[in-house]
């Protein structure tokens, strides 16, 4: 029994650790299958933020009317990987400077956006975004949101860990896949083994 005890308050200890960090960057299982290979990310679930319904659905977000974007809620332990450390994996990891669009995905709820739990949070985020700007990083300015942490509704089952699920699948195989593999070569420090 005590030790039953001991590794429930163990495991309850480790969850009081954790942090949230919320990212839209595109569509939601690209995001996940990125944030999902690094090490210190605990648990990245696919869901929407920051739009004006209640338990929005994938179709009611894909309208383009709900104000949502798709996101990935990242819980991570900040003793194996810090926020720093997942803001540029994000920055680097897609088109920050595009408005409402990643590649062929175009509409409010593909826009790049950094949801900001808590005043550290916003000023790393603006602080990176401002150096990017200042160093003309991408050739162009970024246009990333970053806003205050809002409900966060996580999205039907079938899209949670959807490229472990469908790697086989053409969207999987033709975006997903090379982004894997530039994660694999620009953050290979990083990746769980």
């Amino acid at each position: 029994m005590i030790l039953v005890l001991l590794s429930v308050s163990g495991a309850e200890a480790q969850q009081k650790k954790l942090q949230t960090a919320t990212f839209g960057m595109g569509c939601f299982w690209c995001s996940e299958a990125l944030f999902n290979r690094l090490e210190g990310v605990v648990k990245v679930k696919s869901g929407y933020e920051g739009g004006r319904i209640a338990n929005p659905s994938y179709d009611d977000v894909c309208t383009g009317t709900t104000g949502h974007a798709e996101v990935i809620q990242v819980s991570y332990d900040p003793a194996k990987i810090t926020y720093d450390e997942l803001l540029e994996v994000f920055w680097k990891s897609h088109d920050s400077t595009t408005l409402n669009r990643q590649g062929a995905d175009v509409g409010t709820q593909y826009r790049s956006v950094i949801f900001y739990s808590s005043p550290e949070q916003k000023s790393l985020a603006e602080k990176y975004k401002a150096e990017l700007n200042k160093t003309n990083a991408f050739g162009k300015p970024v246009v990333t949101e970053i806003t205050k942490a809002q409900p966060f509704y996580v999205a039907e089952a079938y899209h949670q860990d959807y490229f472990s699920k469908n790697s086989n699948q053409p969207y999987c195989r033709l975006v997903i896949l090379p982004k894997m593999e530039k994660l694999e070569k620009v953050f290979k420090a990083k990746l769980k083994h």
